[in-house]
């Protein structure tokens, strides 16, 4: 399983895993924004995904039901860095808005910062590649790779 996208300037990049911090990026105040679990399922059909989180809701359990993927919980951006570092980041793309998914933003092939209305911390835009509007448009930049080359290209 793998999105191959020849970014000019930069290169073939092959992704193979979707990390995706879920609080403030997958889900707001803890439960899940709608449609997100139907946008992975189909995502999943191109690459693994891992969902990673603090749990600063508690809603570990929940959120693994209504997502329908394994919910890895981990406390600290460090934690996801080497996550990340494990999968091999140069087949990444990641998915964060807060300041412990900055340093995974920045190790992945592709980072991406996820405006939401929790907000998004300078730190993890600073450490992304991409900006994007919302967790949606998100994923649809994955789901529609030229969209990653017009904004990539150098």
């Amino acid at each position: 399983m793998a999105i191959e996208i020849d970014i000019p300037q930069r290169g073939i990049l092959e992704l193979q895993h979707a990390v995706f911090d879920i609080n403030g990026t997958l889900a707001i105040d803890g439960i899940a924004i709608p449609g997100i679990a139907d946008r992975l399922q189909v995502l999943s059909e191109q690459l693994f995904i891992h969902l990673l989180t603090s749990d600063t809701y508690g809603h570990h359990a929940d959120l693994e039901k209504s997502l329908g993927f394994a919910v890895h919980k981990v406390i600290r951006g460090e934690e996801k860095m080497r996550y990340v570092q494990n999968l091999g980041p140069i087949n990444v793309i990641a998915f964060g808005n807060g300041v412990n998914d900055s340093s995974m933003l920045r190790l992945a092939a592709i980072g991406v910062a996820v405006l939401t209305p929790e907000g998004l911390a300078t730190r993890a835009l600073q450490g992304a590649d991409i900006i994007a509007y919302s967790p949606t448009h998100a994923i649809d930049l994955v789901m529609k790779p030229k969209r990653l080359i017009a904004t990539l290209r150098g």
